[in-house]
């Protein structure tokens, strides 16, 4: 009978252990994994029982608090955005029944004071009371301010601005943005938008054709892999063939045998479409890769709210590779079914600025505990090193020559040298834009001083008539004025 009640009682231990373990893992170690689940309402009702921390813009301007409502078991904390649309994108919305985005979602474990589930389990035990800690962004108010404005006046589109030395994002404005403020109410509302899209981050989830803007990419490819260098001609004629059609400069114009610089400044499409034959596919794509496209870009965004930039192919829905077939000309001045995000076109710019080296991207400055102490501090990271610091400083002494003299001189800043690009991609028939036969993508990337760079700039105008240098050159010259002066 012993033996037999010791067997009975070995056996109920096992399974208590078993129960017990299943309930650890589902419960603790695989917690992240619940969270995670859009259909589990729990954590973010949780998390508005916590003082979630406030987000701070670079100057400690209040971009984002949590107002407690209610009081004793009912006192929950909803959250607030003083400065309302301004920073729809890139911050985003937290709200217990309309989940989270951007921002507030890729950085809810600091705001909330997760920094692990062992910590929380820990001020359970303990009975401290859980409090989110504050996370201050190098986001420039004024800056975004005047890029908001711009892009208001000029249409939809995105203005990315990057400190080239460290990464940090300064700028990140999306237009039509959105009130995160009027998310409970009007979410589906905005859902339905889907022209206007204003829900949508143009700046890091549109993608577009880059037009010459690409040009700086082929060069690069061109000088780093010893094709040509700044001294060397190519013949451009006013028009080539190209994988049997025709492919042409501006109004035909034939340039003769001219180098790098004249190119870069006109625009030359024969001369760059020629020089991309020349590069090769493989050398191409291994540049356009080191600059990041094919990839994620490494921002701190929720990874399904980023896109990836490259060739895109609409029939598999898949980017191409260096060894799928693309017409090599086309790609290389810009066309083809090349698509772009503005950030992807800025961190081109950022990487030139930089003497060749590509920073990692960041919103986020530092994060701060509830007792003021500084708990984390995003110290810059080289991304990727595209080229070296020759073919960088060949590349922004061209890239001046479009300012001074070329296709984007409505870019230029008094007592300040600029390096920069311009690009229109036409985009006939864009149901985005009406279906219409004129539309553009207009653009325009660079870097500011070109002799000592502080700000690389993005900026693209969707569904216009004019041209990179009417429409996308006066917003970077205003942002970059904004930025440059507040220094």
């Amino acid at each position: 009978m012993n033996r037999q009640i010791i067997k009975l009682f070995g056996f109920i231990v096992v399974l208590f252990a078993i129960l017990v373990a299943f309930t650890s893992w589902w419960s603790v170690f695989d917690a992240k994994a619940l969270k995670e689940q859009n259909v589990n309402k729990r954590p973010l009702f949780e998390q508005q029982q916590i003082p979630r921390g406030r987000i701070l813009a670079a100057d400690g301007t209040v971009i984002a608090k949590s107002i407690p409502k209610g009081k004793g078991s009912g006192k929950r904390y909803v959250r607030k955005y003083p400065l309302g649309s301004l920073f729809g994108h890139p911050i985003g919305y937290s709200f217990m029944e309309q989940g989270q985005s951007e921002f507030e979602k890729e950085h809810s474990a600091e705001l909330t004071g997760e920094e692990s589930e062992f910590g929380t389990i820990l001020d359970e035990l303990s009975g401290s009371k859980q409090e989110g800690e504050q996370v201050v962004t190098s986001l420039d108010v004024h800056a975004q301010e005047v890029a908001e404005h711009a892009l208001e006046s000029a249409g939809y589109g995105a203005v990315v601005a990057i400190e080239p030395s460290t990464g940090a994002v300064k700028v990140l404005a999306s237009n039509p943005s959105y009130n995160p403020n009027a998310i409970p109410d009007k979410l589906e509302k905005m859902l339905k938008e889907k022209v206007r899209a204003p829900l949508v981050n143009r700046a890091t989830f549109a993608r577009y054709p880059p037009g010459s803007t690409f040009k700086v990419v082929t060069a690069a490819a061109g000088l780093e892999s010893g094709v040509i260098t700044p001294e060397s001609t190519i013949n451009a004629p006013g028009s080539i063939e190209d994988e049997g059609h025709e492919l042409a400069n501006d109004y035909n114009q034939d340039w003769g045998s001219i180098s790098l610089d004249t190119a870069l400044t006109n625009s030359v499409n024969t001369w760059f479409a020629q020089l991309g034959q020349k590069v090769g596919q493989d050398q191409l794509f291994k540049m356009m890769e080191a600059f990041g496209f094919n990839a994620t870009p490494p921002i701190d965004l929720p990874e399904e709210e980023v896109l990836q930039s490259g060739v895109y192919d609409y029939e598999s829905g898949k980017m191409l590779t260096r060894k799928d077939p693309v017409d090599l000309g086309r790609l290389a001045i810009g066309q083809e079914r090349l698509l772009v995000t503005p950030l992807q076109d800025a961190m081109v710019a950022a990487a030139v600025a930089n003497g060749g080296k590509l920073m990692k991207p960041q919103i986020w400055k530092r994060v701060v505990n509830v007792d003021g102490s500084v708990t984390k501090t995003m110290n810059p990271s080289v991304y990727s090193e595209p080229m070296s610091g020759k073919t960088a400083g060949e590349l922004t002494t061209a890239m001046e020559g479009v300012v001074d003299e070329g296709t984007g001189t409505n870019a230029a800043i008094p007592g300040v040298p600029v390096a920069g690009k311009t690009g229109t991609a036409e985009t006939p028939g864009n149901e985005a834009c009406g279906g219409g036969s004129e539309e553009n993508q207009a653009w325009f990337m660079g870097f500011a001083p070109a002799n000592n760079p502080k700000i690389a700039i993005a900026a693209s105008v969707e569904c216009t008539t004019a041209f990179g240098n009417d429409v996308a050159a006066p917003i970077f010259r205003e942002v970059a004025e904004a930025i440059l002066n507040g220094e």
